[in-house]
């Protein structure tokens, strides 16, 4: 009888206790040429895991058959779901809107072109232990590993950002905002995400500011990074970008986060 006692606490924590362990969320706008190899290598990994999980795919309003190479997926993906956006809104609000609707008690957010691969995961689940609330992959940082470099000039024009950035946000010491691969526990999502204000190019920097602002303590992780020669952002991407940095920074002066 008292083993009993003992193992009833045991077995109510397991009946329970059904919280969603992981969320991956993939934000996709005109991804229909490589939403399919991404969606099937992330679950062929997480499908080895031990824990629960789901794949939520954020299309962004996308011009092409996103939206239906997903749902086409979904028989043979069981963990998989799809937001569906008919209007295009930016990738800050729809890794936002998939952030704050997925279920797992860790959520990370990662791009459809498959840049940074799901098994790079394995190198945030010390740094929650350790007490971090926010983890992200950095291609800037001793350890990581850029398997298809990008060209000089990218190059010489990422560093400058990164710096400015740094400077006018006030996130000193995080050599990588931009890279799609971050990591947040579920409080850190509700607490953060609905202030978010920056729909597009800057949130990762907005989100970062916000976390700090909190309190929360973030970590940069090395990753191994594929660039994709199919990319879009550019010159006249960055200057966008680092408009939005000097609004976030103008948000924080004006407390217009609260």
């Amino acid at each position: 009888m008292g083993v009993l006692k003992k193992l009833l606490p045991i077995f109510l924590f397991l009946c329970y206790n059904n919280e969603m362990y992981l969320s991956v969320i993939i934000p996709a706008y005109n991804e229909e040429k490589r939403i399919t190899n991404t969606l099937k290598e992330t679950n062929k990994y997480l499908s080895r895991q031990s824990y629960d999980y789901e794949i939520i795919v954020v299309n962004d309003g996308s011009k092409d058959k996103t939206a239906e190479v997903v749902e086409c997926l979904r028989p043979d993906l069981k963990h998989l779901r799809l937001i569906d956006n008919k209007k295009n809104h930016g990738k800050g609000y729809v890794v936002k809107q998939g952030l704050l609707d997925a279920k797992g008690k860790y959520r990370i957010f990662t791009d459809a072109d498959n840049s940074t691969s799901i098994d790079q995961i394995e190198k945030m689940w010390p740094e929650f232990e350790k007490g971090y609330e926010v983890v992200i992959g950095s291609r800037d940082i001793k350890g990581s590993v850029i398997a298809v470099p990008q060209s000089r000039w990218r190059i010489m024009l990422g560093n400058v950002f990164n710096l400015i950035v740094q400077l006018v946000s006030g996130l000193l010491g995080i050599w990588d905002t931009q890279c799609g691969f971050k990591g947040f526990t579920k409080k850190t999502v509700e607490d953060i995400f609905p202030k978010c204000k920056i729909n597009r190019f800057a949130f990762d920097v907005e989100a970062l500011v916000l976390a700090k602002k909190m309190g929360y303590k973030i970590k940069e992780i090395p990753v191994v990074w594929i660039n994709s020669p199919e990319s879009t952002v550019g010159f006249k991407s960055m200057v966008k970008m680092l408009l939005e940095v000097f609004q976030i920074r103008w948000n924080l002066i004006s407390k217009r986060y609260g």
